[in-house]
């Protein structure tokens, strides 16, 4: 935790807010850190290493972020010199530490539902095309790294391809999207918070669902239930098969990540999503 007086994150908020204290939070990965002004109000200072990303996310908190009515963070301030945002902070508890099986966990994934419907409604558009090779080009990208880190047999790499090739000739509908919408992004407590944006855009409006079918939803799936109970509907038959399309990039994500990354769990996941692609 740094509290040094010439960090990027403490001189904005000096600036934006007046004197501030940093208050310990071992829940915050390092680049966010927690502060508080005189008065008691708190807020969260994030400094990015990558342009693209704090682009993106200053994008999603100026234009996109209001769709979510109120279930989010606002953005007080930001320093475009050192890719830092001052944020409200947001109190509560992180979706991923509620109690597996408790009515709590329920009810995150409910008003986890209700809140991207809200921005996937107000944002909804039919894609003339370009997203579904944009995607499949993705995906193809994916592959290729796979294939070179010697990753996958030719099977694997021939089954890829054609999944990569029918979403090329899929409509499908777009929405502007989270892209990392799970449990560890989400607040829960007097109120449901999302946080994280740095990974929003227009995108297919079914991949949204993506980490949470893969991720979370197999192994209970009530919890599926109640997330499009909050959203108030249900993928249709096409869109579900759109969904287990957009498998081939969570799992080619996952080999090639978790290969980087020497992270078993994750290189796991890759092969579970991958097999169930077969």
């Amino acid at each position: 935790m740094s509290t040094n007086p010439d960090d990027p994150r403490v001189q904005l908020a000096h600036r934006v807010v007046g004197k501030v204290t940093v208050v310990a939070d071992l829940a915050l990965p390092p680049r966010l850190l927690r502060l508080a002004d005189s008065v008691g109000n708190t807020y969260v200072a994030k400094q990015h290493e990558r342009s693209v990303r704090y682009a993106q996310e200053v994008r999603a908190y100026t234009t996109w972020v209001r769709h979510l009515q109120g279930h989010a963070p606002a953005l007080v301030a930001r320093q475009d010199a050192t890719r830092t945002l001052l944020l409200t902070a947001v109190n509560g508890q992180g979706g991923q530490s509620l109690p597996p099986g408790s009515p709590e966990e329920e009810q995150a994934h409910h008003d986890a539902g209700r809140a991207l419907q809200a921005l996937h409604r107000a944002t909804a558009a039919r894609s003339a095309g370009a997203l579904s090779i944009e995607l499949a080009t993705r995906l193809r990208g994916w592959i290729a790294k796979a294939e070179r880190a010697g990753l996958l047999s030719g099977a694997e790499h021939r089954l890829l391809g054609r999944i990569a090739t029918e979403l090329a000739g899929t409509p499908m509908d777009s929405a502007v999207c989270h892209l990392d919408y799970q449990p560890h992004n989400w607040i829960t407590g007097d109120a449901f918070r999302v946080v994280d944006m740095e990974h929003m855009r227009r995108d297919a409006r079914v991949r949204d669902f993506a980490r949470l079918e893969f991720r979370r939803w197999q192994a209970a799936p009530h919890l599926r239930d109640a997330f499009f109970n909050g959203y108030g509907s249900r993928p249709s038959a096409t869109e579900q098969r759109l969904l287990e399309r957009f498998g081939a990039i969570e799992a080619a994500t996952a080999l090639v990540r978790g290969h980087e990354q020497d992270d078993h769990a994750l290189t796991a996941h890759g092969r579970t999503v991958l097999s169930r692609l077969s």
